[in-house]
């Protein structure tokens, strides 16, 4: 899954050295943090979320095939600022 997921990141993103996705897995859930370039949100969220969405179920598809259940997180390394 993992393979499945930077295939189609580094096809997205503008700064694939930035690229991180660590693997959680917890009772048969495996959840993937998705880490990139503060640039790079943007363009792997897509206009109205369409892009992860469709990321997201690419991922399903291909865990309901290996019997998984997965999710996919995208993690933002900056700290939330109220203002």
């Amino acid at each position: 899954m993992q393979s499945l997921l930077e295939f189609i990141l580094l096809r997205i993103i503008k700064f694939p050295e930035d690229l991180a996705i660590e693997k959680n897995e917890e009772a048969g859930f495996q959840k993937y943090l998705i880490k990139l370039n503060e640039e790079d949100y943007g363009r792997v969220i897509g206009k109205g979320g369409k892009v992860i969405r469709a990321i997201r179920k690419l991922a399903q598809v291909r865990a309901i095939k290996d019997q998984l259940r997965v999710g996919i997180e995208l993690v933002e390394d900056k700290p939330f600022t109220a203002q």
